[in-house]
């Protein structure tokens, strides 16, 4: 009994860990925030680091595998949301990326920001970055699919370069335009496959 009591205190610093470490990379980028910056925002000591995490880019690491998984969540919630026609669900990724285009904190991509700041493909903190944009890849190609893609992997494909463009360019302009501009190419791009002939 005593073990679990103890171990909701450690569990509750490593979240308080995650959280604050997440609101300084997203706003300041992961290699500029140092360690003593972080601890001092959280009011951790070094040790409590350490007990969680063998070093800052393992909790990198971490930060960008929980905000994957919140993403993803949001990204299934809104395609949940939009009901049961399959063209509406897929463009519902887009719909999603205008609210968080128009969102108070939004700073560009986490996932693009780490890929640009650690951009040897063999990193720890690349890899999980990419893992997140291939997670994503693997959720259009099932949409596009469902929603009578030909070639749904190569919908898919050009539909990942269509959200990369959008962040980036909402990140620039500060406007959630370019989720509007990326919906339009989304569902011109989808009945274009659906036109043309499958692949052998």
């Amino acid at each position: 009994m005593a073990s679990r009591q103890s171990a909701a205190p450690t569990s509750a610093k490593r979240q308080h860990l995650l959280a604050t470490a997440w609101r300084l990379f997203y706003r300041d980028g992961y290699r500029p925030v140092g360690i003593d910056t972080l601890l001092a925002e959280a009011d951790l000591a070094k040790m409590t680091l350490y007990n969680h995490f063998s070093s800052k880019d393992d909790l990198i690491v971490a930060v960008i595998r929980k905000r994957s998984e919140e993403v993803l969540a949001g990204l299934a919630e809104a395609v949940d949301a939009a009901g049961r026609s399959p063209e509406r669900r897929l463009l519902a990724v887009f719909d999603w990326l205008k609210v968080l285009f128009g969102s108070a904190d939004f700073n560009g991509c986490a996932f693009i920001r780490a890929l640009s700041e650690f951009p040897e493909p063999t990193h720890s903190v690349h890899r999980a970055a990419w893992s997140h944009k291939q997670s994503v890849r693997k959720m259009l190609m099932r949409l596009a699919a469902e929603a009578g893609a030909k070639n749904p992997g190569a919908l898919a494909d050009a539909l990942r370069l269509l959200i990369d463009g959008a962040l980036v360019a909402a990140h620039a302009t500060g406007s959630t335009k370019p989720a509007r501009v990326a919906r339009a190419a989304a569902a011109s791009l989808l009945q274009q496959d659906k036109r043309s002939s499958p692949r052998l």
